[in-house]
């Protein structure tokens, strides 16, 4: 009977906990609808944003689409508005299982995630159109009539900032992952090799076939990678810290 009551605890934590996590997705979707209507909304102000800092003109062919530019523009706005609220909602899933330590040090990391993001957009973008853009352009040398669609080119732009803003993440990633004791330093250096060649598959898969434009796009993504190292090293050492003065507690009250 006693272990018929403790599978029955268990379940219905389980099923506490899945009704926790739909809650805390049900907020976090109601709060993308807002900011995606709050994109549509604004549309025409956060198009001429993007097109202004190009000598281009963009054509529609089709009106479908403009409604893909309203879509995309909207999203756009809807993710980056979501990302403290998603962050949050996150944490406090996770929040009781870590000690009260690990509580406080991890809430600091809310504000460090959308920061990176939008840093991470915005270097995007700055290679988009002062390097990619500029060298697509060159090979041109006269022997077309360039024409830009709306929607190659917003797709083309997407492709290369998004990963960007998501590869900026990386360090506070690093950190929170080791707070919670699934990564360690000594992995990341030990499998460096193997991160550096991901990261510049990463920067090949996002840029043209030019090696000055890949380097560019792989040194920074490297660069974020021994930052991670770093963190991770300063946080374990912390963890390992709070650990033994915890332990040392423990034995002196015994």
């Amino acid at each position: 009977m006693a272990k018929k009551g403790q599978i029955e605890e268990k379940e219905m934590n389980l099923v506490d906990h899945l009704s926790e996590l739909r809650n805390r997705l049900i907020v976090t979707a109601l709060f993308f609808i807002g900011f995606f209507i709050v994109g549509f909304i604004y549309i025409r102000d956060i198009y001429w944003f993007f097109v202004n800092d190009i000598d281009l003109e963009l054509t529609a062919i089709s009106p479908t689409e403009i409604i893909w530019i309203y879509f995309s523009m909207a999203g756009l706005v809807a993710i980056v508005g979501t990302i403290p609220l998603l962050t949050y909602q996150i944490w406090a899933f996770v929040k009781p299982g870590l000690l009260p330590h690990e509580r406080k040090a991890t809430i600091g990391y809310i504000p460090v995630v959308f920061l990176l993001f939008i840093g991470g957009l915005i270097f995007g973008y700055f290679v988009f159109v002062e390097l990619i853009m500029p060298f697509l352009l060159s090979l041109n040398d006269g022997m077309f009539n360039i024409m830009f669609t709306v929607d190659r080119y917003f797709s083309f732009l997407f492709r290369v900032t998004v990963p960007f803003a998501l590869l900026f993440e990386l360090p506070i990633i690093v950190m929170f992952l080791t707070s919670l004791g699934i990564l360690t330093p000594d992995f990341m250096i030990k499998n460096r090799k193997y991160a550096y060649f991901g990261l510049i598959i990463i920067g090949v898969l996002i840029t043209p076939p030019d090696f000055v434009l890949q380097l560019v796009v792989a040194v920074p993504l490297i660069l974020l990678y021994e930052i991670g190292v770093q963190l991770s090293k300063i946080v374990y050492k912390r963890k390992l810290k709070k650990h033994e003065e915890f332990m040392n507690q423990n034995d002196s009250s015994t």
